[in-house]
């Protein structure tokens, strides 16, 4: 590891992820081949990443998701592990909810990946906490991924907290989702971390790009809490689920010139030279737009801006309207059904 501060690159997962995205919404995008998956993991190993994501474990999408880097359990994507270069890479691959029964999941060998990311489904905390326990007796490093982390109230954050400790996790995250973070939000979640986590336990970042804010809090996160080992997340050229990510390129290149690490920034650029044939079908959906800055300034999930853009061709001004007027506690999950009512009741379609 580098110091403090371990570098996570998840472009196969949240890049995978954002390309599922594109196919959901009916773009015509490239895929990811097999080579293009073995090759970006290979090469994220030669720059020295600390922490690589191989992809995203989900039993309900089948082998033909592979394309995206999804597979149906942990060991379809332990195959895509590249041979170790050091005794201190880390591999991971992330599950999506705690809906995969326990028994499933293999223990810890050392052809399997060695940490588990799980994002956390706040309607169902104790489920997804209990989850991240019984992966953690498996002998996991274990990686807690409170999505959304800016809805969790400080009782809740506690609960988090507390959890992990209890569990033994490898690390606790906050998860700017929608991307509107400032540094006081920062601030609120690592003083609250430090104060209650098991000084073993590392803290981690995710920061998502809507207000082009990653960037400028990332960099607040690893100048004012040099004390604890910490975790950032980060994508070749930003690609990822909404508007995308911290860029893996801009982390290492800031990292090596003011934090005396040595990550190899050209396997890097080798990296987003593979991802440069996605740019032309994915011009405007993942990277920032207004249509992604829309939402993140109203605190309310990017699909429901998508939706209403691509489906029914309104205006910037008219999503604008509709993010502010519609009621806070339908701003955090999209679903087609919520946007129709939300916009009947707007007048913007007939009932």
């Amino acid at each position: 590891m580098n110091g403090t501060i371990n570098v996570l690159d998840c472009t196969l997962r949240d890049g995978g992820q954002g390309l599922e995205d594109l196919n959901k919404y009916g773009f015509k995008t490239e895929e990811f081949t097999e080579n293009d998956r073995i090759r970006i993991a290979e090469l994220a190993r030669d720059a020295g990443i600390d922490i690589i994501e191989i992809g995203t474990i989900s039993e309900i999408h089948g082998d033909d998701q592979k394309k995206f880097a999804i597979y149906r359990d942990v060991q379809t994507l332990s195959r895509f592990k590249p041979g170790q270069t050091s005794s201190d890479r880390i591999y991971t691959g992330l599950y999506l909810g705690p809906d995969i029964p326990v028994d499933k999941i293999p223990e810890y060998s050392p052809e399997l990946v060695d940490g588990i990311r799980v994002i956390l489904r706040y309607s169902e905390l104790k489920k997804s906490v209990d989850f991240c326990a019984a992966i953690a007796k498996k002998n996991y490093k274990v990686f807690v991924q409170p999505m959304l982390t800016m809805r969790y109230t400080d009782d809740e954050i506690n609960y988090l907290v507390d959890s992990a400790n209890e569990m033994g996790a490898y690390a606790l995250y906050f998860v700017d989702s929608f991307g509107y973070m400032t540094e006081k939000d920062v601030d609120r979640f690592a003083n609250h971390y430090l104060k209650r986590l098991d000084k073993g336990i590392k803290i981690g970042f995710h920061a998502h790009n809507n207000m082009e804010n990653a960037f400028l809090n990332v960099k607040y996160f690893i100048e004012t809490f040099p004390e604890r080992e910490r975790i950032i997340d980060s994508c070749a050229v930003g690609m990822g689920t909404g508007t995308g990510n911290l860029q893996t390129e801009v982390l290492v290149n800031y990292l090596n010139k003011n934090s005396n690490t040595d990550y190899d920034f050209e396997k890097v650029l080798e990296i987003c030279e593979i991802l440069e044939k996605f740019r032309p079908a994915a011009q405007g959906t993942w990277g920032y737009t207004p249509l992604r800055f829309i939402p993140a300034a109203h605190n309310t999930s990017y699909k429901f801006a998508v939706a209403m853009r691509m489906k029914y061709n309104m205006t910037f001004v008219q999503i604008n309207r509709v993010m502010s007027e519609m009621p806070d506690e339908l701003r955090f999950r999209y679903t087609p059904e919520i946007l129709e009512k939300i916009l009947s009741d707007m007048g913007f379609i007939g009932k």
